[in-house]
């Protein structure tokens, strides 16, 4: 297909002209290790002395120690990355216009996200065809060119977040797996931030959850992590409340916050990207319509496109920089292959029982009930 940047029409250049997201591992690696580590006054911070009082109450909230998880404020989130979402609750988040924000409970697309959110908004600055080879997501993960916000305000004492997020160019692209009552107002309420959420059918993520957590579980039974998605107690738990908060906020305002479904973007990818560069405020002109530019995307972010990369088979998205802390505000304890198993919709049936999924379709029937949502 041609390839719209080539092209001196009009719409090609002001494209070109608009910033584009900056892979956040390229800035990180700047802050961090350029930067050299911080310096006794910055230990000495306020940023510093509230984070360490957040760690230390952490160990006073409720957990689920098979999943390595504690409930705060109503919501089971990883136990070390609570005081990361302290730290933006309390400010630590600067918000700027333009700010991006992709929401997701944990296996329901996230890694696809990324990667489309990321090429639709730097496709003037980055061609996403098969022309350009030295595409971004050609060479890093998707979790490297867009950070966890509160995986990253909780990494070296909180103030390495706030340094590296400050310096991450507009218009920052970032995402959470945080309900949306975590949210502090300045993400939430700002009309200057767009949020972006992914739903998927709770069987399907529970499956994914399970083969994801036993990278690092490998006793983890899917019996006890079936039973805990029911009682509520899995990872971005209640799932229902995950899903209403976001699936509410769409409702109230939809020029804010775009409600996405990951098997509608399985049976149509192209027409859901285009309605996210839409959201974004950057849609596709005629011309890249018809020069095949969301397909390009599309392509370059497809399963199989990326499973393939040599950066996505082996390596992990926490192993580069000589810094710990540069190793600490990445992904980490994953490789990046970890992140692309199957991706398709289905593979519950492979796993559960009809008596199970029965069970789990009733729960998550009988707690939506009312709210105009339905994952049937």
């Amino acid at each position: 297909m041609a390839n719209v940047t080539t092209s001196t029409s009009p719409a090609a250049t002001v494209l070109s002209r608009l910033p584009a997201p900056v892979p956040f591992k390229d800035v990180a690696v700047v802050v961090v290790d350029g930067g050299g580590q911080q310096d006794a006054a910055d230990a000495s911070s306020p940023l510093e002395e509230q984070h360490a009082g957040a760690g230390a109450a952490v160990s006073a909230l409720p957990s689920n120690p098979k999943l390595f998880l504690r409930r705060y404020q109503g919501t089971w989130v990883l136990e070390t990355w609570v005081p990361g979402i302290v730290a933006i609750q309390r400010g630590a988040f600067a918000p700027r216009r333009g700010d991006v924000v992709l929401a997701s409970a944990p296996k329901c697309g996230t890694t696809w996200l990324k990667a489309l959110a990321f090429a639709t908004m730097s496709r003037g600055v980055h061609p996403p065809g098969a022309g350009n080879p030295g595409h971004p997501l050609r060479r890093a993960n998707p979790h490297d060119c867009v950070p966890f916000m509160e995986k990253l305000f909780a990494a070296g004492g909180g103030g390495i977040g706030s340094r590296v997020m400050d310096a991450l160019p507009s218009p920052r692209l970032m995402a959470t797996h945080m309900h949306h009552s975590l949210l502090p107002a300045s993400i939430a309420e700002n009309p200057d931030c767009k949020i972006v959420y992914i739903c998927r059918d709770p069987k399907d993520m529970l499956v994914s959850m399970w083969h994801f957590s036993r990278k690092i579980r490998p006793d983890l039974e899917f019996s006890d992590l079936f039973k805990a998605a029911c009682e509520g107690r899995c990872l971005s738990g209640p799932t229902w409340d995950h899903v209403l908060g976001y699936w509410n906020a769409s409702k109230a305002s939809p020029e804010r916050v775009l409600f996405l479904r990951y098997e509608e973007m399985l049976r149509d990818p192209v027409g859901n990207v285009i309605e996210l560069a839409r959201f974004l405020g950057r849609p596709f002109s005629p011309a890249e319509e018809a020069a095949g530019v969301a397909v390009d995307v599309v392509r370059l972010c497809s399963f199989e496109k990326m499973k393939d990369l040599e950066v996505n088979r082996a390596a992990s998205s926490g192993s580069a920089g000589s810094s710990p802390l540069l190793r600490g505000v990445r992904e980490g304890a994953f490789v990046n292959s970890s992140y692309f198993r199957r991706g398709e919709a289905g593979d519950w049936a492979n796993h559960m029982t009809p008596e199970m999924a029965r069970r789990l379709d009733g729960v998550m029937e009988e707690r939506l009930h009312g709210s105009g949502f339905s994952f049937s």
